[in-house]
């Protein structure tokens, strides 16, 4: 018999508390993006970091090495992060605490970038602060992974990217009226807002459980359906849902004893599943966002584009409201492919045109408003159609069992790839460099295009598939055309399946499956 009873927002509503609390982290990582990039078209930043230079609309400049190291270093801080930390920590101590250590981290990190007038000080305050971040990115997408019903789990990574474009927003407002400062308060002012969200997530992570999936991996089963209860509306429910989590989590340690970073590449389906997503996460630095995010402000200073903060502010407002468009229609028409497609092919058309038209006319005052429109549309295209999809499929792809291991990989890919194009930029955009300005978009659109022609061909659609149906699909090893229309059997049926199909293909592998089953 159906089970008719209410199952919307107010039945999940403690469950969406957890999480939308967990996904504000990713707060910290778009009001870094926000004020950094402010802060390098801020007088009273450059008299400290900076150098003068008669040359510049604002009297002063920043060297390209400067530049590249005060913006990239926070994302290979993150980078490091999701690579060194984020699979040990989410393996041995769990969601919570990876979260608390970010926390931490972030705190450390703002208090010596704002009490330095060294540039090493300012240096090894970004590199702190990036670890805090990948912390914070990576295990708060664990934990709304394996904690939100799959009927809103894209809703709620809407919501983590609608805070990181809301950081970023905050932060070039804050910016905005700061810079007219000509001291130091020009940058002290924004970087103490980067205090308040850890304060907040600090305190409220005490209040919620950790995952049941991380606890069940580790043999607390009492506390695992604890914190289901508190998690889910209907306490009857909560037993299925904590078998077909065990069942999936069993068969994969019959596989494979033990977890290690070789399981990722061990077998050909956590192979693929490592890769994509990797590749996933990848489609963000792939887009070529992080120029925009990241050096926004600079860029429209140094190309004559209007007023850069008020520019700087609309271009990152226009993709709060995309983000908000797309938390509307994730549950009912977020399809991932579709998305992601349309997507790289708007932000790469985009950034092609804008090379052209700067190409064509650099003085003249036509293209500096067209440019700031095009960039509008392209920062819509990639908040509301790559951005939060990316990180979906990120943390919907990896197996269960090596999920902190495979997800903290392809944060740290994406976060490598963040890293790239902010270490990268000032080379092309810096007058004191190759002085490309918009003609940076030319870079651009062949890797929108590359990416777009991977995501039709390999790109399975998760939409609205539980994490035990994804493991069976890939145990099949569906093409990914085939993973919207197939109906799953369960992960029990699909092991028996491929037990008797190994039989006729490798009878030394069927042999040790059959073992492993019986």
């Amino acid at each position: 018999m159906a089970d008719n009873r209410p199952d919307g927002l107010k039945a999940n509503w403690k469950c969406l508390l957890a999480c939308t609390l967990v996904s504000m982290c990713p707060f910290q990582y778009g009001i870094d993006f926000g004020l950094i990039g402010g802060l390098q078209a801020m007088v009273g930043f450059l008299k400290v970091f900076g150098n003068p230079d008669p040359a510049s609309p604002i009297g002063y400049n920043i060297s390209p090495g400067r530049q590249q190291l005060i913006s990239s270093l926070m994302t290979l801080g993150a980078f490091l992060a999701s690579c060194a930390l984020a699979g040990p920590i989410a393996t041995v101590f769990g969601r919570k605490s990876g979260i608390w250590l970010g926390g931490v981290l972030i705190t450390l990190g703002t208090i010596l970038m704002m009490a330095t007038t060294s540039l090493g000080g300012l240096y090894a305050g970004r590199l702190i602060l990036g670890l805090g971040n990948g912390c914070f990115m990576t295990f708060s997408q664990l934990y709304l992974q394996e904690c939100s019903p799959a009927k809103y789990r894209g809703l709620l990574i809407a919501c983590f990217q609608f805070w990181t474009s809301t950081g970023t927003l905050i932060g070039t407002i804050v910016d905005n009226f700061t810079a007219p400062i000509m001291g130091k308060n020009s940058y002290l002012v924004p970087l103490g807002l980067v205090f308040i969200v850890p304060t907040i997530v600090g305190v409220g992570i005490l209040f919620i459980p950790e995952s049941p999936r991380w606890l069940l991996t580790h043999g607390h089963a009492d506390k695992a359906r604890s914190a289901l209860l508190w998690l889910r509306p209907y306490p009857d429910t909560v037993q299925d849902e904590l078998d077909g989590i065990e069942t999936a989590l069993n068969s994969e340690k019959n596989l494979i004893k033990g977890v290690s970073w070789l399981d990722l590449f061990r077998n050909p389906v956590d192979r693929r599943r490592t890769l994509l997503s990797v590749a996933a996460v990848s489609l963000q630095a792939a887009s070529g966002a992080m120029f925009m995010i990241a050096y926004g402000t600079y860029f429209f200073e140094m190309a004559h584009v209007g007023s850069p903060f008020a520019n700087s502010c609309i271009l990152v407002a226009v993709g709060v409201v995309a983000i908000i468009i797309n938390s509307s229609v994730i549950t009912r028409i977020g399809r991932r492919r579709p998305m992601l497609i349309s997507g790289l092919a708007l932000c790469g058309v985009t950034q092609l045109i804008i090379a052209l038209l700067y190409q064509a006319r650099p003085a003249a005052e036509s293209t500096s408003k067209a440019i700031v429109g095009i960039s509008v549309v392209y920062i819509g295209g990639y908040n509301g159609l790559i951005s939060t999809y990316a990180w979906v499929l990120g943390g919907e792809l990896p197996s269960q069992r090596l999920r902190s291991y495979t997800f903290g990989l392809a944060a740290a890919v994406g976060f490598l790839g963040a890293w790239l194009a902010t270490f990268t930029a000032p080379y092309f955009i810096n007058p004191d460099a190759l002085n490309w300005g918009p003609k940076y978009g030319f870079i651009w659109f062949p890797s929108c295009m590359v990416a777009m022609i991977f995501v039709i061909l390999f790109m399975p659609e998760v939409k609205d598939r539980t994490l035990e149906e994804i493991d069976e699909m890939f145990e099949k090893r569906l093409p990914a055309r085939k993973f919207r229309t197939y109906k799953c059997v369960g992960r029990s049926t699909v092991t028996e399946i491929d037990a008797t199909n190994i039989v006729f293909s490798d009878p030394k592998v069927v042999a040790e499956t059959t073992v492993s089953i019986a």
